[in-house]
């Protein structure tokens, strides 16, 4: 049975929380990867950034729902999201839009687990880690590659 370490790819493509916007999508689009880990300055795991995030900065503003009563003014969303979302879209560094609740996994985790991570978290890019050291990184690719490969990646219950 397959695990982590059997489709990581081990020469991982970190950025830190300077990297520009616009060096992102050229990191991505000349690696041909659709995210990278976001490490510090001791090359600890502190987030991912994907092309999600990039695209994100290109959507239209939500602005909240809000209903008047008398002279009040009730908000329907979370007037804080939204100002969540304008500073994402105004970002210019890595350190703008990255997700920081980061999952990641470990080296012998099973394909069946990383999958039911990727799968249920809506996850494309997945830090392996041994001992809280970066060792690899997992994208949706590799999962799909594995299955395209007929190995075996365990029980599927």
């Amino acid at each position: 049975m397959l695990n982590g370490s059997d489709i990581m790819t081990r020469s991982v493509i970190t950025v830190t929380k300077e990297t520009t916007v616009k060096e992102l999508a050229t990191i991505l689009t000349s690696h041909n990867i659709s995210g990278a880990v976001v490490v510090d300055s001791e090359n600890k795991v502190i987030g991912v950034v994907t092309g999600s995030d990039l695209i994100f900065q290109n959507k239209k503003l939500h602005i909240p729902s809000v209903v008047a009563i008398l002279d009040s003014y009730f908000f329907l969303e979370s007037p804080e999201k939204m100002g969540l979302e304008m500073q994402k879209m105004a970002g210019a560094t890595v350190g703008d839009i990255f997700s920081k609740d980061t999952i990641t996994v470990q080296e012998d985790s099973t394909i069946a687990e990383i999958a039911t991570i990727m799968s249920e978290k809506h996850i494309h890019t997945l830090p392996v880690l041994k001992d809280d050291t970066l060792v690899g990184v997992i994208g949706k690719k590799d999962i799909i590659k594995t299955i395209a490969t007929g190995a075996d990646t365990g029980p599927t219950t």
